[in-house]
C-alpha cells in the first residue's frame, strides 16, 4: 500500500506540475559531501536506497520512481560518486547516467624508483591499498607479469582513479601505458644501436632519467653510452651504483663504494645492469634508442645543471678540473 500510495503521489505531482518543483529544489544532507558507491548490476530501487543511506534526506521511494518516470533508470552507471550541496534530484540522476564519477589522481613521477611508487600509491588519497606489504613478486604475479623486476616498468604520470580503486588498477594502467612507450620508442630505433632487446633500451633509458633531468643532454649522454657499449667500455655512471647500494647510500658516493660489487656496479661490472634502475619518461626512452650522432665516451657535470662532454680522457681531465676541482 505503502508504494502505491507514493506512486499516486508522484503521478498526482505529475499532473499538478508540483514535480517540476521537487525536481529542482537542493537535497539536505547529514554532511556534505556524500560519498555514494553503486555497485555493478545494482537495480534503480537500491540505487535510491543508497543514496538515502549514503546521507542524502530524500525519500528513497520517492527517489526511485522519479528514476522510473524519468526512463533512465536502466543507464544509471556503476561508480563512486561524490554528492555535493545543492544536488537537486534531477541533477543527481544526470550524474549518475552519465557515470560522472568523484576522480582522484596520483602522480608517478620521472626518476623514481618502484619503493618511491609503492609509497606514493599508499598515500594516495581514496585509493584502496592492496599491495601493502607484498613483495615485489607477488605483485609482479598479481599484475600478470611473473618473474618480471618491477624496477622501471611504470610509466611516469598523472593517473586518475575513481575513489575506492585499487592501488593495483592503477599500477596496471602504468604497466600497460610503459609497455606501448617503449615498444613505439623501439620501433624508432637507430640502425646501429648497440642495443638488442628493448629491455636494454629501458634499462639505458633509466640510466639516462637519472643522469640529468634535461631533456636536451639525454640524447648526447645516451651517445656516450652508447659509444662505451660498442667498444665494450665500461659504463660507470653512478647512479647505478647508488641504486645497487639500496639502503646502505647515505646520500654521499664515496670512492669505497665505487668498489663494492653489486649486480647494478657498473665501475665492477661490464655492460648495461640486470634491470632499470628507476622509471624513465618520454624522453628518455626516444633518448636511448635515437642517441646525438657523437664521438664522445666522457661527460662531467658544470655544476648549473649542464655537462661537459669529452672525446678522450685528456679532454675530461680537463674538464674535471675546471668543472669540478676549480682549476682553470
Amino acid at each position: 500500500m505503502r508504494r502505491l500510495f507514493t506512486f499516486l503521489v508522484v503521478v498526482a505531482a505529475l499532473a499538478s506540475g508540483g514535480v517540476l518543483w521537487w525536481l529542482n529544489q537542493s537535497l539536505s544532507m547529514r554532511a556534505a559531501p556524500v560519498d555514494l558507491a553503486v555497485e555493478p548490476g545494482t537495480l534503480p530501487r537500491a540505487v535510491a536506497q543508497a543514496v538515502a543511506d549514503a546521507g542524502v534526506q530524500v525519500n528513497p521511494l520517492l527517489l526511485y520512481w522519479w528514476f522510473r518516470v524519468s526512463g533512465e533508470a536502466r543507464q544509471i552507471k556503476a561508480g563512486s560518486y561524490e554528492l555535493e550541496l545543492g544536488v537537486t534530484p534531477r541533477s543527481l540522476l544526470r550524474k549518475l547516467v552519465r557515470g560522472d564519477e568523484a576522480l582522484r589522481a596520483v602522480t608517478l613521477v620521472e626518476g623514481w624508483t618502484f619503493d618511491q611508487v609503492r609509497a606514493a600509491l599508499l598515500k594516495a588519497e581514496h585509493l584502496r591499498p592492496t599491495i601493502r606489504g607484498l613483495a615485489p613478486d607477488l605483485i609482479m604475479k598479481s599484475l600478470d607479469r611473473p618473474g618480471l623486476h618491477p624496477e622501471g616498468r611504470f610509466f611516469p604520470d598523472t593517473y586518475t582513479y575513481a575513489k575506492g580503486s585499487s592501488d593495483l588498477a592503477v599500477l596496471k594502467r602504468a604497466l600497460r601505458a610503459m609497455d606501448k612507450r617503449l615498444e613505439a620508442a623501439w620501433a624508432q630505433r637507430g640502425s646501429d644501436t648497440p642495443l638488442k632487446t628493448p629491455d636494454e633500451a629501458l634499462t639505458l633509458a633509466s640510466i639516462i632519467e637519472k643522469e640529468t633531468g634535461r631533456a636536451s643532454d639525454q640524447a648526447i649522454i645516451s651517445a656516450v653510452f652508447s659509444n662505451r657499449l660498442r667498444i665494450g667500455m665500461m659504463l660507470q655512471t653512478d647512479p647505478t651504483v647508488i641504486y645497487g647500494l639500496g639502503d646502505k647510500f647515505d646520500g654521499n658516493l664515496r670512492r669505497t663504494d665505487l668498489q663494492t660489487d653489486t649486480p647494478w656496479n657498473t665501475y665492477t661490472r661490464s655492460g648495461l645492469p640486470p634491470t632499470p634502475i628507476a622509471m624513465p619518461g618520454k624522453s628518455a626512452l626516444l633518448a636511448a634508442v635515437q642517441p646525438a650522432p657523437s664521438k664522445a665516451l666522457y661527460f662531467v657535470a658544470r655544476g648549473d645543471g649542464t655537462s661537459e662532454f669529452s672525446a678522450d680522457l685528456a679532454a675530461h681531465n680537463r674538464a674535471v678540473n675546471k668543472y669540478q676541482r676549480g682549476q682553470k
